[in-house]
């Protein structure tokens, strides 16, 4: 595996966790190192990193502290 690619999963401490949940990565990264950037979407798809997965959870807190004030 490259070097580069290596020291960035040390650096995130969940696309190590990733790494080590999903082996096959293993062979990909080996194979063909340019496709951690798949690995790193992939790894925000699951852990809910993503910028719209931020926006629907502040949508949905918002919605959630308007029902509590409006029940007041």
């Amino acid at each position: 595996m490259n070097k580069l690619v290596f020291s960035k999963m040390l650096e995130n401490e969940k696309l190590l966790n990733h790494f080590k949940e999903q082996s096959y990565w293993i062979k990909e990264l080996n194979r063909n190192p340019s496709s951690f950037v798949n690995f790193e979407k992939q790894m925000k798809a699951l852990y809910k990193e993503r910028s719209s997965d931020k926006i629907n959870s502040a949508l949905d807190s918002i919605d959630i502290i308007s029902s509590i004030i409006d029940t007041l």
